[in-house]
């Protein structure tokens, strides 16, 4: 997992337990509820030199198990094809999955592709249509700038540790934890359930500052870094299906390197399994789908097999591409 300065490497005001009681805001949409949903994952630039060897992208698996945990299959959106092929992949896919890591925010590949996923989301939402995007980590600073339009990063780093959410006194009424129940909304307040392995993120003063980003984005919870400022830690968009989170939910199940603090208590295994489903689930309200089964299945990481790399890297393995 590199990490480097305009990248992530990939909580808090007062601690509220979250009350079922809230209303929960929702996008009304009237989709028939798709119960064949394809999550992409955008592939990313190989950073680490030992595993350059192996490919010049890649998608760590324990994403890929993430949100196969959840219902759905994946489809791998690799980088370097041209606008009308991001367009196709874009109308065959029920939603799209930022990964974290280590690129530049603004001049990567990654970054630009992203891109181009997130104004064909707004546009396809804004005339009626669904489409989720969640943001992990690096996905989840990228959004940021997305929306803003500029990087807000600072020093925040919260390198291998794990903490509970400070949550926000809007997430009782967000749908994120709107299925979460109110033990382990308690314990995600109270217990070190998210790991976090960035060196930056957006403090809650930079994120309230900026009209585009405060208007955009709900701020659902924060967390203090090691030198004493407040990162937000959770968001999602108010009138869009856009999600982030600067934690790695997917490690509580699927990765398990003993150098780095990946909980895997029963609580921190649960709330990683009800965030997959929430995420497939606002993918079910997608109806996207390719035009040919043959392409569909062609397009599917069962194409691909996975590299162990645990012996160079803090994943188990990794697909190349």
């Amino acid at each position: 997992m590199g990490f480097s300065a305009l990248v992530c490497v990939c909580v808090c005001v007062c601690v509220l337990v979250l009350c079922s009681a809230s209303p929960v805001k929702h996008l009304q949409r009237n989709e028939p509820e798709n119960n064949t949903p394809i999550i992409g994952i955008l592939t990313q630039e190989v950073d680490s030199e030992a595993m350059k060897i192996f490919g010049k992208t890649y998608i760590p698996s324990s994403y890929v198990k993430y949100i196969e945990s959840g219902g759905a299959r994946v489809v791998p959106v690799r980088l370097n094809q041209s606008f009308a092929e991001h367009e196709k992949i874009f109308k065959s896919i029920n939603g799209l999955l930022l990964i974290g890591g280590a690129v530049n925010l603004e001049t990567s590949e990654f970054a630009q592709t992203a891109g181009i996923y997130f104004r064909l989301a707004l546009k396809a939402h804004d005339e009626g249509e669904y489409f989720p995007i969640w943001g992990t980590c690096l996905g989840f600073q990228l959004l940021t700038v997305l929306v803003s339009g500029e990087n807000l990063l600072s020093k925040t780093t919260a390198e291998n540790v794990t903490y509970p959410l400070n949550f926000s006194s809007e997430a009782s009424s967000s749908r994120m934890f709107a299925s979460v129940p109110s033990d382990l909304r308690k314990a995600l307040s109270e217990e070190p359930l998210t790991a976090n392995f960035h060196h930056y993120g957006v403090t809650k003063e930079a994120f309230m500052s900026n009209e585009k980003l405060k208007g955009f984005f709900s701020v659902l919870s924060t967390n203090i870094a090691e030198n004493g400022l407040e990162f937000v830690s959770t968001m999602e968009g108010r009138n869009y299906p856009f999600y982030g989170v600067q934690w790695h939910p997917e490690v509580n199940r699927f990765q398990w390197d003993p150098r780095y603090n990946f909980p895997h208590s029963s609580n921190a295994v649960r709330i990683s399994s009800l965030l997959a489903e929430f995420f497939v689930n606002e993918g079910r309200r997608s109806t996207h789908y390719f035009s040919e089964a043959a392409e569909e299945s062609s397009a599917l990481i069962y194409n691909y097999n996975p590299v162990h790399v645990a012996n160079i890297s803090a994943y188990e393995q990794v697909y190349f591409f």
